[in-house]
């Protein structure tokens, strides 16, 4: 038996489809209202946003906020390292030299290790991430060079996420040299855009599905969780964190029994300096993410 479709039918479809994507897009009064009430009581600045990758539900708050990365943009520097290497202008066996000149202080081992310490340029990359090692970054800026990361971003389609210098200064981009730029520091981005590069190395999307898939696994090796999901056992997260005197930020995806909740958040303007795990930005970080996480599950 042969069945003929109805002219209408195909926009029925559409707009069925359409209505569906629209709930997916739309939060609920009751994760909005969660959060707003758990910003009320915070005392810094918070941007952010978050979206369940499996179902496409998303929610955001100051999401196009241009925010401060601090060692959030290590993200990007690491898909120009993928980059150059799988296009063949540098390889991961390349050997780095750490000198002390090169030595920067912040987190990381290496400004603790000898003057002439040879590493390969994959070593540096993972340290970058790992143990978000200021060094190590500006080894990897070295080979890269800075304004490639920028070019980067630009092909993917992230025009607001900006490396705007090397840690400790040089290294100079012309994103940097804009005056507009200079209270942001080290890197600009905005809670979207972040979502947006870890949902597209998570698809598979940036640079080949063999190179994201590792990117992958690196940020789940991050050794820092004192921010988003920090209260959560035996949950994977392929996460990297930020903190400045005034500022913690997280950025990643959280590998949840309800959705692999992708989700980037900012704290700023922090009044206290506390450099314990108990910075009341961790701990906002933290509360933030479990309302996401319940909100925008399946």
């Amino acid at each position: 038996m042969r069945f003929t479709r109805h002219p209408l039918f195909g926009c029925v479809l559409v707009t069925l489809a359409l209505a569906a994507s629209a709930v997916a897009q739309v939060p609920t009064d009751s994760l909005d209202s969660r959060v707003q009430a758990e910003i009320a009581q915070s005392r810094g600045k918070v941007s952010l946003f978050a979206k369940n990758l499996d179902s496409g539900a998303s929610y955001g708050f100051g999401a196009d906020d241009l925010v401060r990365t601090a060692s959030t943009i290590k993200v990007p520097i690491m898909v120009e390292a993928f980059a150059q290497v799988a296009s063949g202008r540098t390889r991961w066996t390349r050997r780095v030299v750490l000198t002390d000149r090169k030595k920067i202080s912040g987190s990381g081992v290496l400004q603790e290790l000898s003057n002439g310490l040879q590493l390969r340029f994959r070593d540096a990359m993972t340290l970058m991430i790992v143990l978000s090692d200021n060094t190590a970054t500006n080894l990897v800026l070295d080979v890269i060079g800075t304004e490639a990361v920028n070019a980067r971003m630009d092909r993917l389609g992230l025009t607001q996420t900006r490396l705007l210098r090397k840690l400790g200064g040089g290294g100079v981009t012309k994103s940097g040299r804009d005056p507009a730029n200079t209270p942001f520091g080290l890197g600009v981005t905005t809670p979207r855009e972040m979502v947006t590069l870890l949902e597209k190395i998570e698809s598979g999307e940036v640079v080949s599905r063999a190179a994201s898939a590792e990117m992958i696994k690196i940020l789940k090796r991050e050794q820092f969780h004192e921010g988003m999901g920090r209260a959560l056992q035996g949950v994977e997260m392929a996460t990297k964190v930020g903190a400045l005197d005034q500022l913690r930020s997280d950025v990643g995806i959280i590998y949840t029994k309800r959705g692999r909740i992708a989700m980037a958040i900012t704290c700023d303007d922090i009044p206290e300096v506390d450099w314990t795990v108990d910075n009341p930005g961790y701990l906002l970080l933290s509360r933030l993410s479990l309302i996401l996480i319940e909100g925008l599950a399946n």
